[in-house]
């Protein structure tokens, strides 16, 4: 997945959806994520609304490039 400069993602985006075939960005799964938002380990969310959930590009790909 190419990710653009600027914008958001969604966690399905992030983490990867089998279902839909949509490969994961990051090798974890929805616990281990969330328990790494809370932690400090994985950016914060922001709350679009009720049902939508978002991260920004710019801290994803950070988070990429700290890891390679």
């Amino acid at each position: 997945m190419i990710l653009p400069e600027t914008g958001f993602l969604r966690l399905s985006q992030i983490l990867g959806d089998s279902r839909r075939g949509i490969p994961g960005l990051i090798p974890v799964g929805k616990s281990t994520w969330w328990s790494g938002v809370k932690n400090g380990r994985f950016p914060k969310p922001l709350k679009l609304s009720e049902g939508i959930t978002v991260w920004r590009v710019e801290e994803i790909r950070a988070l990429i490039d700290q890891n390679k």
